[in-house]
């Protein structure tokens, strides 16, 4: 037979919502960023060159690229 957990019950403090969640800032920017690095690899050093306009960020993405390769 299963034991009974026992639970308090949830009253909200007043001025308080039942659900108050606040997520920290690298909760949503890290997974952005690993998103956003992931997809630029995928593309090719190529293509991440021609997207930016900018080949120092290419140039960092392709050493990535190939410290990740070995």
């Amino acid at each position: 037979m299963a034991a009974r957990a026992h639970t308090r019950p949830h009253t909200p403090v007043a001025g308080h919502s039942a659900v108050d969640i606040r997520l920290r800032w690298w909760a949503v920017a890290l997974p952005a960023l690993a998103f956003a690095v992931l997809l630029l690899l995928i593309a090719g050093p190529g293509e991440a060159h021609a997207a930016t306009g900018d080949p120092t960020v290419a140039d960092l993405l392709e050493r990535i690229q190939q410290a990740l390769s070995h």
